[in-house]
């Protein structure tokens, strides 16, 4: 009997029906293109930065990192988020054979699973893995790679570089794909919330650690200075796709979360 991560966020994060998550879709689609044309941000991009809110608040923004994703000649994808409701030293790799979303199950890439866990002594710790900032971005996957395998990693109290050393190990893997999932600064006003995200942004811009950790306050902090270690033995160019703030579609500006898409390029 197949072992399946059951969705534990449909509902709450992004809808239950695929319906109402494709007209999502469509209609950031059609902003989208309305605003640019997609070969000026298209590139080989074996990684990108995500946010994990829901839908109506970050889904425009992820949309953009997922356009260029369908463009790429993957087999799988491994995504890597924080843990924000359990407490977790190291990183937990989900050890199921498929994984739930409305618009039916993707597999999971048990080779993959099984080369990290035995190169990096990684072991599965299933209650870490009803965490939202993987699971939303299970259903983007299923709409744009039908038939993508993936990967759910979740971390906590853990060294970047160890972190880095895995997203190493997966870059030079190919075929596959890494979704770094983040969101940015958490409950400022707006302009506040831009003064901190600004920092995360040119950090992420310039590939520079020292300038991230003098005031970015992103929840997957860790995940993203593990990136920017890669991306720069790696040699990728990191480019900016799209950045906002919940004001954006709530209105308010008193409170705000910040929210980016960035890819990794191997060329511009």
């Amino acid at each position: 009997m197949k072992r399946v991560r059951l969705q534990a966020h449909a509902g709450a994060f992004y809808p239950n029906s695929a319906d109402e998550i494709r007209g999502l879709i469509e209609h950031f689609n059609k902003i989208l293109d309305g605003a640019i044309k997609l070969n000026d941000i298209l590139c080989n991009a074996p990684a990108f930065i995500v946010p994990h809110a829901g839908y109506i608040y970050s889904g425009f923004s992820a949309n953009v990192a997922y356009r260029i994703l369908k463009t790429q000649d993957i087999d799988s994808v491994v995504v890597i988020g924080p843990s924000h409701r359990v407490y977790l030293d190291g990183v937990s790799i989900s050890d199921f054979d498929e994984y739930e979303t409305p618009f039916g199950n993707l597999s999971i890439d048990s080779d993959i699973v099984a080369d990290i866990s035995k190169l990096f002594d990684i072991s599965f710790v299933p209650k870490v893995h009803q965490e939202h900032s993987t699971e939303v971005q299970m259903p983007l996957l299923k709409y744009y790679k039908p038939d993508i395998k993936v990967v759910e990693m979740v971390y906590g109290n853990v060294s970047t570089e160890v972190l880095s050393k895995i997203i190493d190990y997966l870059l030079d893997k190919p075929k596959v794909a890494i979704l770094i999932s983040t969101d940015l600064s958490h409950f400022y006003d707006i302009n506040r919330a831009k003064i901190l995200d600004g920092i995360c942004l040119e950090a992420i811009y310039k590939l520079d650690i020292n300038l991230l950790n003098q005031g970015c306050e992103a929840c997957g902090k860790i995940g993203v200075e593990a990136m920017i270690k890669s991306a720069k033995r790696a040699n990728l160019v990191p480019k900016i796709l799209d950045y906002r703030t919940s004001a954006d579609s709530s209105g308010n500006k008193d409170e705000v979360v910040g929210y980016t898409s960035v890819a990794f390029c191997k060329e511009i």
